[in-house]
């Protein structure tokens, strides 16, 4: 029981010590604040609009049979 407390009370002082030392640039947010969101999914868009449509073969053969 007591490591538990002790565990408790180093990783306290240690998130207090970055807080401290960082002050007032600690960015609370997230990833929203990281990137752009419109550029990853235009980027994703962009690859996917580029990529061949691949069907699989039992899709190609039942295709084949639904049109004769």
């Amino acid at each position: 029981m007591w490591k538990i407390l002790v565990g408790f009370i180093v990783f306290a002082a240690a998130a207090l010590f970055l807080i401290f030392k960082a002050g007032d640039k600690v960015d609370m947010q997230g990833e929203a604040g990281a990137h752009n969101p419109t550029e990853v999914h235009s980027a994703s868009a962009s690859a996917s609009a580029e990529a061949p449509v691949v069907t699989p073969p039992a899709a190609a053969a039942s295709d084949a049979a639904a049109s004769k």
